[in-house]
């Protein structure tokens, strides 16, 4: 059995590998019960299965930016109703308009620009600071209590998504990478397939030769295939 195993896709040295570990453990072949290259096989198999399909990132990254927008948005709305509201000394609490304005000027207007890491530690400042018992009132004065809780709201709920997301991606780093196991699965592949063929011509072992020499004709075929469609290995 002839096969360059690292020419063979992700995909295929899948499909190989599981089919010829479905046609080892069919129990038609006694010879290749519980042999310890074949329980080799299986294990290196169970560890390639689990992380050659693994994503790299946790996906999570259009939550975080779509919980970012909002908090932008409840930022900047009151924003710029204090801006606006600060500037008409004639209606009433214009001064606590100011007041509060003042409060958004100490720790940056344009908070909503930056790094998400560095908004976070601003806006967490900022809504400790607005929740002080003097700015709490003048923000009750000027009917910005809701708007207030809604932009804190969203604020944690983006917390909460980031540091989801912060978790996932910790964790898919931390699994072996699909390269290291996939090389591990091919020299215990390529040892069983030549355990196969040195062996081919003894009865016990004519016919499970036979059957995954099948196999790996198709796994050849299959990268033949690919190979003339132009196509990348998956």
């Amino acid at each position: 059995m002839k096969i360059s195993l690292q020419r063979v896709s992700t995909k295929d040295l899948a499909t190989l590998t599981e089919r010829t570990l479905t046609v080892s453990n069919s129990g038609k072949y006694p010879v290749l019960t519980n042999h310890p290259l074949m329980n080799e096989l299986t294990t290196h198999y169970a560890d390639y299965s689990e992380v050659y399909t693994k994503k790299t990132f946790s996906g999570k990254g259009k939550d975080v930016a779509a919980a970012d927008h909002d908090r932008d948005v409840a930022f900047s709305v009151i924003k710029a109703f204090l801006n606006g509201y600060r500037q008409v000394v004639s209606v009433p609490n214009y001064q606590d308009a100011e007041d509060l304005y003042q409060v958004f000027v100490h720790f940056g207007l344009d908070l909503d620009r930056m790094s998400y890491s560095s908004q976070t530690a601003q806006m967490k400042k900022l809504i400790e600071a607005l929740e002080l018992p003097e700015n709490t009132q003048k923000i009750a004065n000027l009917s910005l209590s809701i708007a207030f809780l809604e932009m804190k709201n969203k604020h944690e709920y983006f917390e909460d998504i980031f540091e989801e997301q912060t978790e996932a991606n910790a964790g898919l780093r931390q699994m072996e990478s699909a390269s290291s196991v996939r090389r591990s699965l091919e020299r215990t592949l390529r040892s069983y397939l030549n355990m196969l063929t040195a062996l081919k011509d003894v009865p016990d072992w004519k016919d499970a030769y036979a059957e995954v020499n099948e196999l790996v004709k198709a796994a050849k075929n299959s990268a033949v295939a690919r190979k003339k469609n132009n196509e990348e290995p998956e």
